[in-house]
């Protein structure tokens, strides 16, 4: 591994990271937790999750700093007060609204507070419901008034392939007026292109007090590759792709293997 400065923060990725397949947090990845704070070392999460879909991890894991839910598109406190913002223009999500829906894929509206569908039925809300312990608002369409206050825009397939190609063409109609990356094979995330991991990073830098390569970052899709990027040391787990691997300075086992806590005692308190 490249000689970086010892972490005083570790921030994670939660799904495909902290938890398993099974969105369970383990007792050795509590214990590793345990063994961060004993070690004086912060643990901040990022995920593409809505805040309020990180509500039961908060005591857990004895979370006291900032927690960023939909890849950095809203900050809030353990109490899930919001601290900061970083809302899609509503222009730029119908935009991407209309680019999903085209692509084919089926889409999702979150605001701040709410999750917005148009089917019950649709793949993936009864399983996301389910991981984030709340229900979705179903609407008849997305209006105006729902896209000026969207914080992220989800397109949802089964088709992994189609996704990555909405995922390219996405990212090539909107350029670097908004972030658009996969947080699942069957996600994507449309956000604020302040919004995404590598912001989390500086934000976490701003506000904790630290240099940003005094952060670690573990994660496991490409949208977890901004904030190996702009933070220092960076692990990916065993379950991410062999080119997110290839981003990071270390590779863990795998969610479903303990990866969390293995890459928490090996490269993080290790160094210390």
């Amino acid at each position: 591994m490249p000689n970086k400065p010892k972490p005083r923060v570790l921030l994670a990725d939660v799904d495909g990271t902290l938890v398993t397949k099974e969105k369970v947090l383990t007792p050795e990845a509590l214990a590793a937790a345990g063994e961060l704070r004993a070690a004086g070392i912060a643990l901040a999460l990022t995920s593409g999750r809505p805040p309020r879909g990180m509500a039961m991890l908060i005591e857990p894991l004895a979370l006291t700093g900032a927690i960023a839910g939909f890849n950095g598109g809203v900050f809030v406190n353990p109490d899930l007060t919001v601290i900061e913002s970083h809302l899609l223009d509503p222009g730029m999500a119908r935009e991407a609204l209309d680019l999903i829906l085209k692509s084919g894929l089926d889409a999702w509206v979150y605001t701040e507070d709410e999750w917005l569908i148009r089917d019950k039925e649709a793949p993936h809300v009864a399983r996301e419901a389910w991981t984030v312990k709340f229900e979705a608002k179903v609407v008849p369409e997305f209006a105006d008034a729902h896209l000026a206050h969207a914080a992220k825009i989800v397109g949802v397939s089964d088709d992994h392939d189609l996704v990555a190609k909405t995922e390219k063409a996405t990212q090539t109609a909107l350029g670097s007026r908004a972030s658009a990356a996969r947080s699942q094979p069957y996600y994507l995330d449309v956000t604020n292109p302040e919004a995404n991991k590598g912001g989390v990073v500086r934000m976490l830098a701003r506000t904790m007090k630290v240099d940003a390569k005094e952060i670690a970052t573990i994660g496991d899709m490409p949208n977890d590759v901004l904030m190996f990027k702009a933070g220092g040391l960076s692990i990916a787990m065993g379950n991410a792709s062999k080119e997110v691997q290839a981003e990071a300075d270390a590779v863990t086992d795998t969610n479903e293997a303990e990866g969390f806590a293995k890459a928490v005692r090996k490269f993080i308190l290790a160094e210390q």
